[in-house]
């Protein structure tokens, strides 16, 4: 098989063996359904989705989905490139924002969330989770830090 565009659904769990599609995709960039695919949490309408599995059909890549939580839709931020947030993961005081900086493709939004351990401000962080927010048209990397300093 030779991917360069393709088309991604995501399906909602509905029952223990039943997925209903909820978004589809046509023609979309293979780079861009691999780092959606990288993210454990879809935001799309103010709902958080958490990824259950994935899978492909032919030319078909399915991402499972099950709510996670309700909110409201945040509004995009005007841009140039694809936003990339880094964020401690830290509930109690909003998940900080670390840095954040605008890509021109989706291989490079892959390699930060794909990574294990990134280096900002002088401290190591570690990957906990990724998110892909459609509302705000951004990825955003959670981590921790790992006490280790350069």
């Amino acid at each position: 098989m030779k991917f360069r565009s393709a088309v991604l659904e995501y399906r909602l769990q509905k029952g223990p063996e039943e997925f209903v599609p909820i978004y589809h995709y046509p023609d979309i960039e293979l780079e861009q359904i691999l780092a959606r695919r990288e993210c454990e949490f879809f935001v799309k309408e103010g709902v958080t989705y958490k990824q259950l599995s994935s899978a492909i059909e032919d030319e078909l890549f399915i991402i499972y989905l099950e709510v996670y939580e309700d909110g409201l839709a945040e509004q995009e931020e005007r841009s140039q490139g694809i936003k990339l947030e880094i964020r401690e993961l830290n509930a109690q005081k909003d998940h900080p924002l670390i840095t954040s900086e605008y890509v021109t493709n989706h291989l490079d939004v892959l390699c930060m969330i794909g990574s294990v351990y990134t280096y900002y401000h002088g401290k190591e962080w570690e990957r906990d989770s990724a998110e892909m927010d459609e509302d705000r048209k951004a990825y955003v990397l959670y981590v921790t830090p790992t006490g280790y300093t350069i």
